[in-house]
């Protein structure tokens, strides 16, 4: 076979080219969507219905499923979306990229495209450099769009010609004549395929080229589809590795789900496949079967006439024989995208009745650990509200939750400083990294809540109650960010490899023991009903924070003549006060939030 290295780069460069149109596109279009995508995916999951529909509208929009995982991963793992939520919103996407199939079949065989896609780059060159960013989008639309035909005619071009060389043929025949063994071959080529591309797309146009070119037949063409649905779910899976466990459970989720619909397809796979046929023969262009013996009944050189993209120098007799080589291809096209659509819309209907079952399935698959923190509301719904005055009690219980998080992550602040073993101090850091990150998260989630149950009707009462819980949740933000302000001097201190007398140590201990008493002060009167009194735990709390004020400043003032005297380094003391001072400011913030209590109580 006269096929070159340069052959072989110029059908890889092809594959290039349609992989970075279809990117150019779908950026270009998440671009002019925007938050829009974001809005719709949080508000629009509150059932299973609405969650498939959510992700089938979005991935047909933006042309890519991998894209719609990836943000719904990233939405579990910010608390935005719950495990149940995103699994629906993931059977959506599974039927929304067929959508890309569809437009292959239709405008890649059927019409040629690549005629009109150098006067769109055309179109697409003043929107690009506009100085407004939502044409500058519409703009990289257009040029993907026009990039990814290119790519397609391209790589329809640069295929190898098979029928010319009888080893070839002969090689691909005994992986093409084992019967049901044959099937789950390709399924494993297009599973391995799209786990190398990183795009079903790229791997179904693949697909649709080999079946059209007669390589492979139509069913051995939907066993790579069927694979394809497997290989397609890597990517969430890639994306989800540093995130929480709840965004690992969403996207092991998106694999299962495929994995058990592959599964159920390959029982029924001959029937289905042969109904499929049935489907395009009586309402489309012919039979989709038929393509691979018409090829093998032709001698190589007719066949490469007819197979070339202009009809020029052929007779009568060809051109018949190109009409209906090119009906045969349409009909393998239709055949291979209704495939891909059926499958995964029964697959969709049938799955969406077992979401708490493939939710509860991960959950097994990948246990909770102690150390794993995610974030994720308890007692609100940032899209839900119940009446003015309820909404105040749940807003209450979650700032609770909120408060015991922050005491946990102060726990842990003080193992921090007593860890001696570097990969256990690395790993309780990023705990506590995570912690922080989860604060600043419940405190725009639960400030948003507040704000939006402001709208709503309240009494004065329930007005000051509302004033009040929105210092509470930032007082107790800032609580949050001394503890990884403690944190980031402790690995100071330990990065200077700064020497702490035992004095030194048990001062830090002392004045962590009154910040865990000033925290389980606080915590106590947040968990109190709001119409109880609390001033004598209120007491309590000014007590405590004053005797922080007098240790800090009784230290401060031995600091100094403790490094005169030479008692220890001047970087140590530095670490080591700011220390005193961060717990200090701590006491601050925590008093803030009992007064707050104090002033709702009271007004």
């Amino acid at each position: 076979m006269n096929y070159t290295f340069f052959d072989f780069l110029a059908l890889v460069g092809s594959l290039g080219l349609f992989l970075y149109g279809m990117k150019i596109m779908s950026e270009g279009l998440q671009k002019m969507a925007g938050n829009r995508l974001r809005s719709i995916l949080t508000a629009m999951t509150k059932n299973r219905v609405t969650g498939v529909l959510t992700g089938l509208l979005i991935t047909a929009l933006i042309q890519s499923s991998s894209a719609t995982t990836v943000m719904v991963v990233s939405f579990v793992n910010a608390g935005l979306l719950t495990l149940v939520q995103s699994i629906t919103v993931i059977m959506g996407a599974n039927i929304g990229t067929t959508v890309t199939a569809w437009l292959i079949s239709l405008l890649g065989f059927s019409v040629s495209i690549v005629d009109f896609s150098v006067p769109l780059m055309a179109v697409a060159i003043p929107f690009i450099f506009s100085s407004k960013s939502k044409r500058k989008s519409l703009g990289e639309f257009i040029m993907g769009f026009a990039l990814l035909f290119i790519g397609l005619d391209w790589l329809k071009n640069s295929m190898p010609d098979l029928q010319s060389n009888p080893d070839m043929l002969a090689f691909l025949s005994r992986y093409t004549d084992l019967g049901f063994g044959s099937v789950l071959i390709f399924l494993g080529v297009g599973t391995l395929m799209t786990v190398i591309v990183q795009s079903s797309s790229a791997t179904m146009a693949i697909t649709l080229v080999m079946c059209a070119k007669g390589w492979i037949p139509f069913e051995l063409g939907a066993a790579m589809v069927l694979g394809e649905n497997i290989g397609t779910t890597i990517t969430a899976n890639i994306a989800a590795i540093p995130a929480n466990i709840s965004a690992k459970r969403a996207a092991l989720s998106h694999l299962v789900f495929n994995v058990f619909g592959v599964i159920w397809m390959l029982v029924v796979f001959y029937p289905f496949t042969g109904l499929i046929s049935h489907l395009v023969e009586t309402i489309g262009p012919g039979d989709p079967n038929q393509l691979t013996a018409f090829t093998s009944s032709l001698d190589p050189a007719t066949l490469s006439a007819i197979s070339a993209p202009t009809g020029e120098g052929l007779t009568p007799d060809q051109l018949a024989l190109k009409d209906q080589f090119l009906q045969y291809q349409l009909a393998t096209s239709y055949g291979l995208s209704l495939f891909h659509t059926m499958f995964n819309i029964i697959n969709t209907c049938v799955m969406v009745w077992f979401v708490k079952t493939i939710a509860r399935t991960v959950s097994v698959l990948i246990p909770q650990k102690e150390s794993d923190e995610e974030f994720q509301l308890k007692y609100i719904s940032t899209g839900m509200l119940s009446t003015s005055e309820l909404s105040l009690l749940q807003a209450r219980k979650e700032i609770v939750v909120y408060s015991e998080r922050t005491e946990r992550m102060f726990h842990l602040v003080r193992d921090l400083y007593r860890e001696t073993n570097e990969n256990e101090f690395v790993k309780l850091f990023s705990r506590i990294e995570k912690y922080e990150n989860i604060s600043d998260r419940m405190e725009v989630e639960i400030a948003g809540y507040l704000t939006k149950v402001a709208e709503g009707r309240l009494s004065e009462n329930g007005k000051h109650r509302l004033q009040a819980m929105l210092r509470v949740v930032s007082e107790i933000e800032s609580v949050g960010d001394s503890c990884f302000n403690l944190a980031r001097t402790i690995m100071r201190k330990r990065d200077d490899k700064a020497g702490y007398t035992k004095e030194m140590d048990d001062n830090v201990q002392l004045m962590f023991n009154l910040m865990e008493e000033a925290l389980a002060s606080m915590k106590k009167q947040l968990m109190a009903e709001q119409q109880e009194p609390h001033s004598d735990e209120f007491n309590r709390s000014e007590n405590i924070e004053n005797e922080i004020n007098n240790f800090r400043n009784q230290l401060k003032m031995q600091n100094l003549n403790d490094v005169k005297e030479q008692k220890y380094g001047y970087q140590a003391s530095v670490t080591y006060m700011d220390m005193i001072n961060e717990c200090e400011k701590m006491g601050d913030y925590i008093i803030n939030v009992v007064e707050a209590l104090d002033e709702e109580y009271y007004n």
